[in-house]
């Protein structure tokens, strides 16, 4: 099964001066279609760091969507780090050419100008085009400046306005027939008083017992209601997990600890919809 990445690229998200608002994004979208984000990988402005995170993401075979860095100023890097990722030359595409002159047509069209595509700054504005050789485009609602395509893995604006419609076309298009694929649903119950490793073997056990449902575990020392405490659950299919999670309540029971409420986050729910406060 294919897994979903996520990369960001941009010295601004590293060093404060920007919040990421992609991967909160990313995961919305996804749960919102049955899918769920794997991975995510946030990457500076250095071309060596850049190369080997697209290298990575083209040889690992999962659906990766890249925000950021595919402009034309000098700090913007990720075309030709994708284009030496791959081995393969950047050239012009026919039709972000074809888009990128529209837009700038567009642009002189509102300000009352006279169009002068052979002018420096027209023809400048062209490298936003420049793909790697094989890449097809992706679609920019926005200001109709496209991303790119290669294989699996999508290259988009680092501006959420852009990206994000963008990244939601794709997911409805070309990978529509994965929604519902991933759907989980948690189980989890807050336990008190008790301690991780004395709960491990119990963890362990159901994991062994219940083959595709994984048994997560959230500490918190200072809860104002529940004081030091566990939330200890499931998440999986939706039926197994339900089943998984008996089996859970069950052993804790047996194990005379002390329990508090329990949880269930569906399908589709976003982090901290229905999660107890830590």
């Amino acid at each position: 099964m294919q897994h979903f990445g996520l990369i960001v690229i941009g010295d601004e998200i590293l060093s404060g001066k920007r919040q990421d608002k992609h991967m909160a994004k990313v995961i919305e979208l996804l749960g919102a279609r049955g899918l769920q984000l794997a991975w995510a990988r946030y990457v500076g402005d250095r071309r060596d760091h850049i190369t080997a995170a697209l290298r990575d993401a083209f040889t690992g075979g999962d659906i990766v969507f890249c925000c950021g860095g595919i402009g034309a100023t000098p700090d913007d890097h990720t075309r030709q780090c994708a284009g030496a990722a791959l081995g393969r030359p950047l050239t012009l595409h026919p039709q972000a050419k074809a888009l990128i002159l529209e837009r700038m047509q567009d642009i002189a069209r509102e300000q009352g100008a006279v169009f002068e595509p052979e002018r420096a700054d027209n023809q400048h504005r062209l490298n936003m085009g420049m793909f790697p050789e094989g890449a097809t485009i992706v679609p920019n609602p926005y200001n109709k400046i496209p991303g790119f395509s290669v294989g699996d893995v999508h290259f988009v604006p680092g501006f959420p306005v852009m990206a994000h419609p963008m990244i939601e076309a794709l997911l409805d298009s070309r990978y529509r027939g994965l929604h519902g694929s991933q759907a989980q649903t948690e189980h989890s119950v807050i336990v008190m008083g008790a301690m991780e490793a004395t709960l491990t073997p119990l963890m362990e056990a159901i994991e062994s017992a219940h083959p595709g449902v994984r048994v997560f575990s959230l500490p918190s020392v200072a809860h104002p209601l529940w004081g030091r405490h566990i939330e200890l659950g499931v998440k999986g299919d939706p039926v197994a997990s339900a089943v998984a999670f008996g089996a859970l309540r069950s052993a804790l029971q047996g194990l005379g600890v002390q329990l508090g409420p329990e949880m269930v986050r569906p399908p589709g729910t976003t982090l901290g919809t229905q999660e107890a406060p830590k």
